[in-house]
Order: C-alpha cells, then sequence, then structure tokens
C-alpha cells in the first residue's frame, strides 16, 4: 500500500547546491489546436515536481499562447496536421532538441492517432536513457510497438484509465473495471511497462512488484487531473527519481493534493489547474 510511511523507504532526490541542468530537463511532446491547455496542466505538475528545465513542443498555432501561459519553458512550435494535431514528420526530424532530456512525456491533449503513434515509435527509437511518460493521446496502439519497448524495460510508464485501458487490450471496458490490476499485469508482464491504472483505487504495475493506492477521491476525476499527474511523474523522473519510484509518489503526491483540496473547497469542484500549486508542500511535509 502507498503511503506516507512506505514511501520513507523511496525518498526523493533532493539536490542542495546545483544548477537548473542538475535538477534535470523534461521535454512534455503534445497539445493540439483544440486541447493546448493539458499541455500546459502537465507542465505546471512537472515544474511543481521539481523539474529544472522545461521543454514543449507543440502544434505552431498555440505555441505562443502557451510560451506566454508558462513562460519558464522553451516552447518549440510543430506544423499541425488539417485537423490541428502534431504532424509526425516535424517531430521527428526535431529530436536532436530534445535528446538531452532526463524525462519524455508524450501524449497530453494530442488528436492525431496516426501521428501520436508516430512521435512515439520514433521516441522509443531515439531517446536514450530517458524515462518516457505516456499518457492520453499516444498510447492508443503501443502493444504494437514491442521491439521498441523491449529496449526500455522499466523505463516506460504508461498512465491509463479504466477505458484507454479497455481499448489497449481490446477488452470490454467493465471487463478492466472488474479486476484491474490484472488488466495492468498484462502489460507489463508482456512488455515491460510500468502502468499507472487510474481509478477509484489506483494500481501500479511494474517488473518488480505490485502497489496501491487509495487515496485522493471523486474529486480527481475532472478534466485535465490525469494531465498533471503525467507532468508530476515526468516532473520526478527528471529530478533522478527511479521510474517506480517517479510512478509512486506521483499517484501519492497528486492524490494527497486532490484530498487536501477536497477539504478546502469541496469533494467536487474544484480545477486540475489548483492541483500543481500543492505539491511542493506536500513534498516538504515527507519524511
Amino acid at each position: 500500500m502507498i503511503d506516507a510511511h512506505f514511501l520513507k523507504s523511496l525518498a526523493l532526490p533532493q539536490p542542495l547546491e546545483c544548477s537548473k541542468e542538475e535538477r534535470g530537463r523534461v521535454c512534455i511532446i503534445g497539445g493540439s489546436r483544440e486541447v493546448p491547455g493539458a499541455v500546459l496542466l502537465a507542465a505546471l505538475g512537472a515544474m511543481r515536481a521539481g523539474a529544472g528545465k522545461l521543454q514543449i513542443v507543440t502544434v505552431e498555432s498555440r505555441a505562443g499562447a502557451l510560451a506566454v501561459a508558462m513562460p519558464e519553458a522553451l516552447v518549440i512550435d510543430v506544423p499541425e496536421t488539417p485537423a490541428g494535431g502534431l504532424l509526425y514528420s516535424p517531430v521527428a526530424s526535431m529530436a536532436s532538441r530534445w535528446d538531452s532530456a532526463h524525462a519524455l512525456l508524450v501524449g497530453p491533449g494530442m488528436v492525431e492517432e496516426e501521428d501520436g503513434h508516430e512521435i512515439l515509435k520514433s521516441l522509443l527509437d531515439s531517446s536514450g536513457e530517458a524515462v518516457i511518460v505516456v499518457d492520453a493521446g499516444a498510447p492508443p496502439r503501443i502493444t504494437e510497438l514491442g521491439e521498441g519497448l523491449q529496449k526500455h524495460i522499466g523505463r516506460v510508464i504508461i498512465t491509463p484509465h479504466a477505458g484507454e485501458m479497455a481499448n489497449l487490450l481490446g477488452v470490454d471496458k467493465a471487463a478492466v473495471e472488474a479486476d484491474p490490476t490484472l488488466a495492468a499485469s498484462r502489460l507489463t508482464e508482456e512488455f515491460g511497462l510500468i502502468v499507472i491504472m487510474k481509478g477509484s483505487q489506483t494500481v501500479i504495475t511494474a517488473p518488480d512488484g505490485i502497489w496501491r493506492y487509495e487515496g485522493g477521491g471523486v474529486g480527481l476525476a475532472t478534466s485535465g487531473s490525469g494531465d498533471v499527474l503525467a507532468g508530476i511523474v515526468a516532473g520526478l523522473a527528471a529530478r533522478g527519481a527511479e521510474p517506480v519510484a517517479a510512478a509512486m509518489w506521483g499517484v501519492f503526491l497528486h492524490g494527497e493534493a486532490g484530498s487536501q483540496l477536497a477539504m478546502k473547497v469541496g469533494p467536487l469542484g474544484f480545477l486540475a489547474r489548483e492541483i500543481p500549486d500543492l505539491i511542493p508542500n506536500l513534498m516538504s511535509e515527507q519524511p
């Protein structure tokens, strides 16, 4: 069970006197013309989790607005598809611009399945030792990327909810909801993925174990909450947390922030954008 006591054995890296480079670089690839805010929410989560440097790769029509909304980021604009999604070929050709990233987050706000799939495939082929967090728009066909995933066993983290997991496995959503641990374990066993199976009880499966977190509350089931979670996990990985530890801490911090907001605002009605601001204090309160 993931709680504050359990996490004592997985202390987060605590840089003292160092540069922002040593605190880690995170790159977030995602967004679309209609859903640009997902990248912003993920970026807030990553920086509040303690990453030192941030890059955002997003569609050209929204890059300027994101650069203003997130002045801490280097924003790279990419040509977009007619539907307003990220176009694969320019992203692949720019890969050298983020090859020094310690963590990559791909998927928030992405709407083009084919291009998202090719972007993820390209990252698996070229990302070296970076931890890769896969969220929302990128994973629908991740099971087709077995060869690439085998090169990153234990370093790719995916964050599906029950509906997304059902699509990945080709089963009914009800089957996933009936046994989320079994569903997540299938992907871990076959591909070496770290799976954050989101739900009323979050299950994390990894090549070396299974863990559960029971906090948070129904208020976290709101638009943008998953983007924040993915950003927190990526930020923790960028600053040096081992991938499994980043997943555990990310789920815990996200859930505890939800619990605090439920007490402050109400069990329903708080916003995803309010979650990141609580993360630094929650980290400082832990042993």
